[in-house]
């Protein structure tokens, strides 16, 4: 197994803290590793940065990725990868649309042509604002406590699509979905990058499975017309434990 070694962790919010490292592995951008925690549990983990000084941005929801976050300088991720499919990066006028953490696997996108929209609950779920221009960053939050109140889907009627050669969503698949059926019809190049349970990463364990693709080897970034047939898509998905639940 190999393992990183933390140079710097920079708290981006309550709960999400960024992890610098420099290393000479490939990555492509939507790609993610499974970092272990020894004792605890491995998890599937994003870049936010693919070029030296490498980082990568980690949410806390559970022990392993408590404990991840909370890494010093000089301590090591251990992980396994890279894994998946990653995005197909295109030149020319390019629009991203993160929600939460999710921005952070977008991040490694942006250049000067890019145009960003970021959401969240509340003024404390939006981070890594400052890595775009804010000429054209347009936040959202659910409450108005951060730019303009609503939805990502709102700020997204507001724009001509066409203008853009290539639409890059990632967040919770709730937004996810909102976003496709926007613009499912529109004859617009998008890719979305889903977030699933994964346990294994190799397409073993089968928990991130949706119409028979698996997330961990057969995206995480997935195309619109890949999702058009995904009845399962925004609808329902598999717990940790293997339990079928509703969004």
């Amino acid at each position: 197994m190999r393992y990183f070694v933390v140079s710097e962790n920079i708290k981006e919010a309550e709960n999400v803290n960024t992890l610098i490292f420099n290393d000479d592995i490939n990555i492509i951008p939507g790609q993610f590793i499974m970092a272990w925690v020894p004792g605890v549990n491995q998890i599937p983990l994003s870049f936010s940065s693919v070029r030296n000084p490498k980082s990568i941005t980690v949410k806390i929801y559970g022990e392993a990725s408590a404990k991840l976050a909370n890494l010093k300088p000089g301590e090591k991720i251990f992980y396994e990868g890279p894994y998946g499919n990653g995005f197909n990066i295109v030149k020319g006028k390019k629009l991203v649309i993160g929600a939460g953490s999710g921005i952070a696997p977008l991040i490694p996108l942006l250049d000067s042509d890019t145009t960003g929209i970021i959401s969240g609950k509340s003024s404390g779920d939006i981070i890594l604002s400052s890595k775009f221009n804010p000429r054209t960053l347009k936040i959202v939050t659910d409450d108005g406590s951060a730019g303009e109140k609503g939805f990502a889907t709102e700020a997204l009627k507001k724009m001509n699509i066409d203008d853009f050669e290539m639409i890059y969503v990632c967040g919770p698949e709730i937004m996810l979905k909102s976003v496709f059926d926007y613009v499912k019809n529109k004859g617009v190049n998008c890719q979305f990058s889903l977030e699933r349970s994964m346990k294994c990463g190799i397409g073993i364990c089968d928990s991130c499975s949706i119409n028979g693709y698996q997330v961990c080897r057969d995206g995480p970034v997935f195309t619109l017309g890949q999702l058009k047939g995904m009845d399962e898509f925004g609808r329902t998905k598999l717990s940790y434990s293997g339990k079928r639940i509703f969004f």
